[in-house]
């Protein structure tokens, strides 16, 4: 049995399915032009991680198109078949970057999704609406599940548990990161900068990056300092919504994005706030485009256009503002793994290497197809295990063939899918964040200094 075949999808194209359409509506109407503006050429197929997979025409962004349209046409029905090859895309937008005609395709996929829903089961579906809708847009309640699942991990009863669990769970289970000690928390809503102010930035905390990257967070908060930046954390934000967004559930994402506008508007963004700095790719991606996920909400369409054009990534803001500072040489040589939504969705690729090559003593080898996913893309990694573990084993054959001492990725997505891989697939080294290995040459160079 071929690797496609144990996954299921050889013969995805062929096989029939019975489904009752009387539960799936046809998409009644998209304004969507760029549904018109594919050409058909096929320049994206060898970039999608699923077509390369599959060699299958509806699990391509060119046959996705298609289908989307022939649903808008009302040719075909919204079944479980069409949802299918709509959400096994792991929305990478490789294909965006390979596209002469600029199609972009996320937006076609994202609003496919918002007609259908969330993937998986009827009982899966409605455990995600709980955890998009009851969760992410409540940080206490983050919080608090995040503090009972490190009681799980530290009491020993994840490991008595596991035992009982069926395989998929154990496999789940597996890939649960462990729950740090303490959470991130800044110490003040406004930290000023370390020397000569040289610019002020308001920072998105996020909901993952503070409760499992707390360390991320806090190195970021060091090196924007340390190269005179002023950090503002806006009260009363919260999750940008990305997980909503990129899954069907907008009702929440748009209530959220309204919030964090909101926020930061309040905190000086239109006055006073160079830029909304944000260091996790997926989050940046999608607050850049609070624009178009309000295009159409008469209140706060005109504010989302003035927030997003403050939204910058925190590598891209610093690349431009330039390092200052001494920094002691961080010996490793490492490899770089673009983030999706930060190389395809935001197109930003040169300004992570360029810090990263400003690090005295590092150096930087890069491997084959650093801009291919690795798989994680926000939920697939759970709700498509076996194509998401496919990808990872791609990528870190990838890493294992350039011989590094460690891989670095700003995204916490790709940190969690690749510190699985390097453990369960190997090469065994570590995963770092941009942010950690800027904020070590800082601190050696500081407490060299004192001494």
């Amino acid at each position: 049995m071929t690797e496609k075949e144990t996954l299921g999808i050889t013969n995805l194209e062929h096989v029939e399915h019975k489904h009752d359409y009387r539960d799936h509506p046809k998409i009644a109407s998209l304004d969507l032009p760029e549904l018109y503006q594919c050409v058909h050429c096929g320049l994206c197929l060898n970039q999608c991680p699923t077509y390369r997979a599959t060699r299958l025409e509806p699990e391509s962004p060119r046959g996705r198109i298609h289908l989307v349209k022939a649903a808008a046409d009302g040719r075909i029905e919204l079944s479980d078949r069409f949802k299918e090859h709509i959400y096994l895309c792991l929305l990478c937008r490789a294909c965006e970057s390979a596209c002469p005609s600029g199609v972009q395709y996320g937006r076609i996929a994202e609003t496919a999704r918002e007609h259908i829903g969330p993937p998986g089961s009827r009982f899966a579906r409605r455990i995600l609406n709980f955890v998009f809708s009851q969760m992410l847009p409540y940080a206490g309640r983050l919080k608090l599940a995040f503090t009972l699942l490190r009681l799980y991990q530290r009491t020993g009863l994840q490991r008595i548990l596991r035992a009982l669990l069926p395989q998929k769970l154990r496999d789940l289970d597996a890939m649960l990161p462990a729950i740090p000690k303490k959470f991130f928390q800044p110490e003040a809503n406004v930290l000023p900068a370390i020397g000569p102010r040289r610019a002020r930035v308001a920072v998105l905390n996020g909901c993952v990056m503070p409760l499992l990257f707390g360390a991320v967070n806090d190195a970021t908060v060091r090196v924007l300092r340390r190269n005179g930046c002023e950090v503002v954390f806006p009260e009363k934000q919260i999750c940008c919504g990305a997980l909503n967004i990129h899954n069907g559930e907008h009702v929440a994402a748009k209530k959220m994005a309204r919030q964090n506008i909101d926020a930061f508007l309040h905190a000086g963004v239109d006055a006073d706030i160079d830029a909304i700095l944000v260091n996790a790719a997926g989050c940046g991606a999608a607050m850049k485009e609070y624009d178009y996920l309000l295009r159409d909400d008469a209140e706060y369409a005109e504010k989302a256009k003035r927030f997003s054009a403050q939204v910058k990534d925190a590598g891209e803001f610093l690349a431009g503002l330039g390092l200052v500072g001494a920094m002691a040489p961080v010996n490793l040589t490492v490899t770089y793994q673009d983030p999706c939504h930060l190389a395809h969705g935001q197109k930003i690729r040169s300004q992570p290497r360029q810090l990263l090559q400003a690090i005295p003593g590092l150096k930087l080898i890069e491997m084959e197809g650093s801009d291919r996913c690795c798989g994680s893309a926000g939920i697939y990694n759970l709700t498509h295990a076996d194509m998401s573990q496919l990808l990872l084993k791609e990528k870190m054959q990838s890493v294992g063939a350039v011989n590094a001492d460690a891989i670095v990725a700003p995204n916490p997505g790709c940190m969690l899918q690749l510190t699985y891989g390097a453990k369960n697939y190997g090469p065994n080294i570590a995963v770092y964040h941009l942010m950690d290995l800027l904020d070590r040459a800082y601190s050696e160079a500081e407490t060299a200094a004192a001494k």
